[in-house]
């Protein structure tokens, strides 16, 4: 990259800035803003030129070179392809800015209407070249007055009169003056762009940066090919890149690593060598900024080399949720800082936040922590799970005939307690299950053997009169039993209804399905048995959230089925054996009546202790009462 004729003709200046010593002075080396070269060399190339521009853009992109280059286009004397030569006295002259033809003029300290009349009075005088170039840079800081000297010569100007403003605001442009001329925007250029003239830069004035020193000018200059010239010039005087802007490594690694103190010793470090509490938190959350987009679009990324490779690296071990916390939180703190009586502690505070999620009891620190712990969870459940100890078979019957007892089989040397996952593939038929224990001989007056399957289910409680109080047992049913191979059961569900999934519900849902039974489970559809229609047209809209509360809970999709099965809810099949008929009580109207229990009939005669006995018979359903 060649440097620009300035360079050499500075006058006494013993040294000329980059900036300076590499303006673009032809349409070729203009970067970053391809849209406005072709429309300014399609234009000189067909001799259909505009009589007035409207340069609009970011500081730093180009929009006074342009217009000089355009300048030398109209004037060169060996015009090649749109582009000027450089070498003819026009272009030198233009370049050295002694040309009669180029006036430029600064409206930000000439923005009176004598400054305006003075310019039209002038606009109609002839000039060597031809055309009369008037660049009017700071448009927008014009009077009133300014501006509406300069609409009538704006809109017709002499022919050989060429008018080109340059902004940095636009829209303080009066209208009026906007709607005479071409407007043509200028935007911000690319890291990539920038870095790539840095590196040529670098290579044609042979200066000793790494790409570390070029990656650090990249982010100082945000987009401007001035400011990141000016940067890289002062890399190149001190030798220091860190001189440019504050290093946040182990402040971000402390906010990474969940330790707050790592980061708050990192940031005091850097406010002991000079740095501001505000510049330190506009930059701190400049990388944070670059680590969310690198997370999100890498592609509009500003940072590039080594340096984007770490913040990279830093982002995914903080994580977007984080990210995107500890940006507002440092952002809330430039605001706070404002007018706060020690900006330092306000910007430690924020640090320490960022770095400690448990700290505050806002939603977005309470999601955090979830997603921490689900992540760990995710891991435990990932790691392979211990094998499972096969249960013996029960011994074959004795010599008498008899089964061993359940106790003795289990203590059995290498026996173990039964588990979830050590059930049978295949679970046994609803009447096999609810079949009453049979007793096997046994010595006279000891009790009868169970057998081992049915244990549990056929060990009564005691005849007391408590017993009338409770609900009956139960008998387990086939889709009480967890399923093979680690599947749901209706069993599982029912022991975490009440507390997780229940728990999960808002009010009036958890009001609502409270009052439901649990009457089944089929595949992965649950369902839910309520006693009147009314309420299974309240309990539908829930719906969702129960279904919702089921995944969270269990892990695995449940649809959820709603039917009227009354208090009960619908008998399972084959789940309940016919229990012996029980004679009717009589009713208080009839006791009345008789006056006497004793003068009832022998059939209606009933005792405490008979009722207690039906009670049982019911719970245990075949069981019969023995007489003596």
């Amino acid at each position: 990259m060649a440097p620009d004729p300035v360079a050499t003709t500075t006058g006494d200046a013993a040294f000329v800035s980059l900036y300076r010593r590499y303006r673009p002075g032809t349409f070729d080396a203009l970067r970053g803003q391809d849209h406005v070269v072709r429309a300014l060399r399609t234009a000189v190339i067909d001799e259909h030129v505009a009589h007035a521009y409207l340069f609009s853009g970011p500081r730093g992109t180009g929009k006074t070179s342009s217009a000089r280059i355009l300048a030398k286009a109209l004037n060169c004397e060996h015009l090649v392809d749109g582009e000027p030569c450089g070498v003819c006295s026009s272009c030198i002259e233009i370049t050295r800015g002694t040309s009669m033809d180029v006036i430029e003029l600064d409206a930000a300290s000439n923005n009176g209407v004598d400054a305006m009349r003075d310019l039209i009075g002038h606009a109609a005088l002839g000039s060597p070249g031809r055309h009369k170039v008037y660049i009017i840079d700071e448009v927008h800081m014009l009077s009133n007055a300014a501006a509406n000297a300069l609409l009538k010569t704006l809109e017709e100007p002499p022919s050989h009169v060429v008018y080109i403003l340059a902004t940095t605001d636009p829209q303080k442009v009066p209208a009026t003056i906007r709607s005479r001329t071409q407007h043509l925007e200028f935007r911000l250029l690319g890291a990539a762009t920038i870095e790539q003239l840095l590196r040529d830069v670098r290579d044609d004035a042979h200066l000793d940066l790494d790409d570390d020193a070029l990656s650090i000018a990249v982010r100082k200059g945000r987009g401007s090919a001035r400011d990141a010239l000016s940067a890289l010039d002062q890399v190149a005087a001190s030798g220091e890149s860190t001189d440019l802007r504050p290093a946040f490594i182990d402040v971000i690694e402390g906010i990474a690593d969940d330790d707050a103190r790592r980061s708050l010793l990192a940031l005091n470090m850097l406010a002991g060598s000079g740095w501001g509490p505000q510049q330190l938190a506009m930059e701190l959350v400049e990388d944070l900024r670059q680590g969310f987009l690198l997370t999100m679009s890498p592609e509009v990324a500003e940072v590039v080399g080594t340096e984007r490779q770490r913040l990279s690296a830093q982002a995914d071990r903080i994580g977007l949720a984080r990210l995107v916390r500890s940006i507002e939180l440092l952002g809330q703190a430039q605001i706070d800082m404002r007018e706060a009586p020690d900006p330092q502690v306000v910007l430690e505070v924020a640090v320490v936040r960022a770095a400690r999620a448990d700290l505050g009891g806002g939603v977005a620190e309470l999601e955090g922590r979830i997603g921490r712990l689900e992540r760990r969870l995710a891991e435990l459940e990932a790691r392979p799970s211990a094998p499972t100890v096969p249960v013996p078979a029960p011994p074959p019957a004795t010599a008498d005939g008899s089964s061993p007892s359940l106790g003795a089989w289990r203590s059995q040397p290498g026996a173990a307690p039964a588990t979830a996952s050590e059930q049978p593939t295949e679970p046994a038929p609803a009447a096999a299950v609810i079949e009453p224990t049979t007793e096997v001989p046994s010595a006279p007056g000891s009790d009868p053997v169970l057998e081992p399957d049915l244990e549990p289910a056929l060990e009564p409680e005691p005849a007391d009169p408590m017993v009338l109080e409770r609900e009956p047992a139960v008998a387990p049913s086939p889709e009480s039993a967890p399923a093979p191979g680690g599947q749901l059961s209706l069993a599982m569900i029912r022991s975490l209804w009440a507390d997780s999934i229940l728990g999960e519900l808002a009010g009036r849902n958890k009001a609502l399905f409270r009052t439901g039974e649990l009457v089944r489970l089929e595949g992965s559809t649950l369902h839910i048995g309520v006693s009147t229609e009314p309420q299974l047209e309240q309990c539908r809209p829930g719906i969702p959230a129960v279904e919702r509360a089921l995944l969270q809970a269990l892990g695995q999709a449940i649809s959820v089925e709603l039917s009227i099965t009354g208090r009960g809810g619908t008998p399972e099949p084959a789940l309940e054996a016919p229990a012996p008929e029980i004679p009717a009580l009589p009713d208080e109207a009839e006791m009345d009546e008789v006056g006497d229990v004793s003068t009832l009939p022998e059939a209606h005669q009933v005792t405490t202790a008979s009722l207690a006995a039906s009670k049982i018979l019911k719970a245990f359903p075949g069981a019969t009462e023995e007489t003596s």
